[in-house]
Order: structure tokens, then C-alpha cells, then sequence
């Protein structure tokens, strides 16, 4: 293997590995819900303004973050706002008020605005374009496991100690990973691009930086629009899925579990419920083979898998456990080899396992080309600001969807009790998932000319430096 190539691979796995680490703390928080209301002596419900305001902080600063990769070193960025997300993991883990755990939080939210923005960036020049789809699904795929290992990292370590401990584990794993960094060599603005190829093996660089005055431009863009759009309608749909385990505390409460119990095994059923999102790859690489065929045809199939994806995810919610027959202790080992047996033995827990299959597999083909088409369809060094203001869109989206779920719930819970509030609460909040379907659809014909014109712009811009080696 050549050194270039073990570089670029080291790179790659680095940034696809940390670009968990956001949802990680999103992930913490649901779980913990429940334990950090009461240490706190506030509502349950309040609990989800924290996670948005996070997820708020995240988007807002990534505005930020994504205007800077797009003119300075990304390697020493993103440094820095590792540094500043680990310190506000650490700061949340020692709060002692609600005022304290929203301040501490709005600090990690700024430094993984980072990550998310800059980490993108660079990502997109490092990955060939005929294999976009593929290796961005890894980074897609990296921060739906990182949500899970939150969930699972909160569910299994508070049950040992108390809430703050995952938080502390969590900050002095984000230091060490700093270490990573410093062995990353930073990508060439543009080096992944095929008209570009000439320019960068003649050892010149891609020259082109972002400037204020094309920010609008780039908002005005039609499949950019349509990309804001998409995300914003898809994540109040899957920002409310973080509940997910909530729902299913509750569920495993009725059947006369208790809450320690319940908490466990409703982090292992959420983790694997998101097994079909393992095929985030697949639909990346089929989004990437379709591609070649028609500017149209990504767009095309990622609004059919989403638009299945709505249905799929209301029959998990609503259909039952019925039959689940746990071990009455807290051991974790114990509680999930019981459950793997259920699925095995108990039809109804092997039928919520397979809906659950298609329905995190149906929405994992979203991710990659959705960050694929973001790339197609904007130069080179615009694509970290457009990815953070998409980003933004994405997170407000996902605030909708929190905050939806805390303020549907508390009308619903007046009228529904137990786990059926919380059913018919995360069903209504899947239906924004039509319009999400509907902006993919109406994009792909505005794909077409816009992956057209940055080719263009970069096949002049790669020629202007031949015509100078002439």
C-alpha cells in the first residue's frame, strides 16, 4: 500500500469514526431523561429543551465552522472544536442546576458544530466521485451508531452509578481522540474532483475560496433549497425518534418490569432496531451506480425509500411486545442474551425485530445521498457552508420534532395514559416524512443542471491551468 493511499485511509477512517461523537450526545441524553429530572427537581418534558437547544447550538455554530473550512486549515479547526465539545461534556457532568446543564450543553453543541461541518468538508476531498455515495454512508452511518452507543453507553453505566458518569466517560474518551488529529494530513481543496486531476498531480493547488458575497448565491441554488427543505421535514420525523427508547421504558413498565429493568432492555431494543441501518452502504452504493445512468436517478430513489419509510415506522410503534419474559435483575449481559433469545422464541418480539429491519434500512438510504447530492451539486470549497446551513435545517427540524414530541405529549397524556401517548404522539410526528419524500422528487430535475454546472466550472477551471502549462 502506498503512503498516499494509507493516508488517505487513516484519514478517512478518522473522520467517519469521530463524526459519531455528535450523536453520542445526543444519544446520552434520552435514557437519562427520567434520572437527571429528578436530580434536577424539574418536569420530565424539560428535558427535551435541552436536548434541542444542543442540537440548536450544533446547527447554529456549524454556520460558523463551515465558513471557516472554507478558507483556513481544517486540521487545526477541528482541533480546537474538540477541545471546546470536550469541555462541555465535562461541565454538563458536574452541573448542579437545569440553568447550569442548558449553559454547559449550549459549549459542547458549539464545538461539535464543528465536527459536523468542518469533518464534512474535508471528507468530501478525500472521497473519489465515483464512490461518493458509498464512503459517505460510512459517515452517515457513524452518526447513527453513535446514538446508539450513546443510548446504550447512558442506559448501561447510569444503572452502575448515576447519570453523570457516562458524561465524564465521555469527555475523557473526546481528549484522547484529539491525539488522532494531529497524524491526519489535510486535504487539498478539490483533490477528489476528476477535472481537477490535471491540476493537482501538477502540483498546483485549487486556488478558489468562499467569499461572503456567494453565500446567497448558493442559498438560491434550487436543489440546494430543496436539500434545506428535505432535511428539515425528514428530521422532525427522525428527531423524535431518540423517544424511542422512552416509548419502550414505558411499554416494558406495563408488562410489571421494573424501571431499572426497563431502562437496560429498551437501550438494547434501540440499538437493535437500528441493525438495518448497517445498509446505509448498500443504498449509498446503489445511489452511486444509478447515478452514472441519470442526474436524476439518486434524487429519485432516495424519495421512494423515505416515503416507505413513514408507514413502516407507525407499525413499530404501535405494534406489542407481547409474551417478553426477562430475568428480574439488572445484570446487562444477562438481560440481553434473554432478549436475543426472544427473538428467537417469541414471534411477537421476531416480528417487531424484522418491522424494525425495514424500517431503519428504508431511512438509512436517506443519509448518504443526501450528503452525496450536496456535494454534486456545489463547488468544492462551498461545500462546508452549504453543508452547515443544510445542517441547520436538519437541526431545526430535529428541534421541531423534540420540541413537537414534549408539547404533543403533554396535550395526548391528558386524554391517552401509559405507553399509548407516546405512540400516538411519534406517529403524528413521522407524517412530516410525505413532504420530505415529495422534495426529493421535485429536485432531480434540478440536479441535472446543477451537477452539470459545477463540472463545468471545474473542468474551465482545471483547463485554465493546462492552457498555462502550454
Amino acid at each position: 500500500m502506498s503512503h498516499q493511499k494509507f493516508t488517505t485511509i487513516y484519514a478517512i477512517s478518522v473522520y467517519v469514526s469521530l463524526a459519531a461523537f455528535d450523536n453520542i450526545v445526543i444519544g446520552l441524553f434520552p435514557p437519562l431523561f427520567k434520572s437527571i429530572s429528578q436530580d434536577m427537581g424539574v418536569a420530565i418534558s424539560s428535558m427535551g429543551v435541552i436536548s434541542a437547544v444542543n442540537i440548536l447550538a450544533t446547527s447554529f455554530s456549524s454556520l460558523f465552522w463551515g465558513y471557516l473550512s472554507g478558507k483556513y486549515n481544517r486540521k487545526r479547526l477541528i482541533i480546537f472544536g474538540t477541545i471546546i465539545w470536550v469541555i462541555g461534556v465535562f461541565l454538563t457532568s458536574i452541573s448542579q442546576s437545569y440553568l447550569d446543564l442548558m449553559v454547559y450543553q449550549i459549549i459542547t453543541g458549539i464545538g461539535l458544530g464543528c465536527v459536523a461541518s468542518i469533518g464534512f468538508s474535508a471528507l468530501t476531498d478525500y472521497v473519489p466521485y465515483h464512490s461518493r455515495g458509498v464512503v459517505l454512508s460510512l459517515w452517515g452511518m457513524s452518526q447513527g451508531l453513535g446514538g446508539i452507543a450513546g443510548s446504550l453507553l447512558a442506559s448501561i453505566i447510569s444503572t452502575l452509578s448515576n447519570w453523570r458518569f457516562p458524561f465524564e466517560i465521555l469527555s475523557f474518551i473526546g481528549l484522547l481522540l484529539i491525539f488522532f488529529y494531529f497524524f491526519v494530513e489535510e486535504p487539498k481543496f478539490g483533490s477528489a474532483e476528476p477535472e481537477l486531476q490535471a491540476l493537482i498531480a501538477g502540483g498546483k493547488d485549487y486556488v478558489y475560496r468562499i467569499t461572503l458575497d456567494q453565500v446567497r448565491l448558493m442559498i438560491a441554488k434550487r436543489s440546494n433549497l430543496l436539500l434545506f427543505l428535505q432535511g428539515f421535514f425528514m428530521n422532525i420525523a427522525t428527531g423524535s425518534l431518540i423517544w424511542l427508547p422512552t416509548l419502550y421504558i414505558a411499554k416494558i413498565e406495563e408488562l410489571g418490569y421494573g424501571t431499572k429493568i426497563a431502562v437496560i432492555v429498551a437501550a438494547f431494543l434501540y440499538g437493535i432496531f437500528q441493525i438495518g441501518g448497517t445498509l446505509s452502504s448498500f443504498f449509498g452504493y446503489l445511489g452511486d451506480v444509478l447515478q452514472k445512468r441519470s442526474y436524476k436517478a439518486r434524487a429519485l430513489l432516495t424519495a421512494a425509500l423515505v416515503l416507505i419509510t413513514m408507514p413502516l415506522y407507525i407499525l413499530l410503534f404501535v405494534f406489542p411486545i407481547d409474551n417478553l419474559s426477562l430475568p428480574h435483575t439488572t445484570n446487562s449481559a444477562a438481560l440481553f442474551i434473554s432478549l436475543v433469545a426472544q427473538l428467537f422464541l417469541n414471534p411477537w418480539v421476531l416480528t417487531l425485530f424484522i418491522i424494525s429491519l425495514f424500517a431503519s434500512a428504508a431511512q438509512s438510504a436517506n443519509t448518504p445521498n443526501w450528503l452525496a447530492l450536496i456535494t454534486d451539486v456545489n463547488l468544492p470549497e462551498h461545500r462546508g457552508t452549504v453543508f452547515s446551513i443544510a445542517n441547520l435545517a436538519n437541526s431545526l427540524g430535529r428541534t421541531v420534532g423534540n420540541l413537537g414530541m414534549g408539547a404533543i405529549l403533554a396535550i395526548v397524556s391528558i386524554y391517552i395514559h401509559d405507553s399509548a401517548d407516546y405512540i400516538l404522539t411519534m406517529s403524528l410526528l413521522q407524517l412530516p416524512l410525505i413532504p420530505s419524500a415529495l422534495c426529493y422528487y421535485f429536485m432531480a430535475k434540478y440536479n441535472v443542471q446543477d451537477i452539470r454546472s459545477v463540472k463545468q466550472t471545474l473542468g474551465k477551471r482545471g483547463k485554465v491551468y493546462l492552457s498555462e502549462k502550454k
